[in-house]
């Protein structure tokens, strides 16, 4: 892997059940990248570890560090903070590494319109269909109906950012849309994906 160009930044986001957060971690998994681990001040969820998954910290903690401009990104997503840390991402990308960050549209316009010294590549997630999205946050969330709708009723909204993003693409298979992305981050993926295919297919998901 050593083709990559050292100290990237390289953004995922897409609406909630979209499958953001496991192409995150098998993207880190190769040599030179590394996620960004978020702070956040929602619960853990099941098998969650502080420190490798999140920073889990509590709300006053949170807004003390958006006060002192700890972050370089952060927002508010389902009544909860999320935020990446300057300091942390700093450290890494000045030590030649290649930055995952798994965060939603807030934060990545964020980071857009920040004057970075490092290349600043986004990705938009789009779920294969709206019936498998709903299948796979039932599945994630154990069947807890109220967490699902939520999700649910922000899923149009977070739909429609996809226009922000450098590249979109849609994770039917797993390893297919893996491999897609890391074509993309290689920049072996010349050809401009289709924006009128997508266009459609957001249009769908949309009704």
């Amino acid at each position: 892997m050593s083709s990559f160009k050292k100290g990237g930044i390289f953004i995922l986001s897409s609406p909630s059940g979209a499958g953001k957060t496991t192409l995150v971690k098998k993207i880190s998994k190769n040599r030179n990248f590394s996620v960004s681990i978020s702070h956040t001040t929602r619960l853990p969820r099941p098998n969650e570890k502080n420190g490798k998954d999140y920073f889990f910290i509590s709300k006053n903690n949170f807004k003390k560090l958006i006060k002192k401009g700890e972050f370089l990104e952060h927002a508010k997503v389902f009544e909860n903070y999320y935020g990446s840390s300057k300091k942390l991402v700093n450290e890494k990308i000045n030590k030649g590494k290649n930055i995952v960050f798994d965060i939603d549209w807030q934060g990545t316009i964020q980071i857009k319109n920040k004057s970075l010294k490092c290349k600043v590549l986004t990705i938009f997630i789009l779920p294969p269909s709206k019936s498998e999205l709903l299948k796979r946050l039932l599945k994630r969330e154990k069947k807890n109906m109220k967490t699902v709708k939520k999700r649910m009723k922000e899923f149009k909204k977070d739909l429609l950012k996809w226009k922000e993003y450098d590249y979109v693409v849609i994770n039917d298979k797993l390893n297919q849309c893996y491999r897609k992305i890391m074509q993309i981050i290689k920049n072996k993926n010349k050809t401009i994906y289709d924006r009128n295919f997508i266009y459609q297919h957001v249009k769908r998901l949309l009704n």
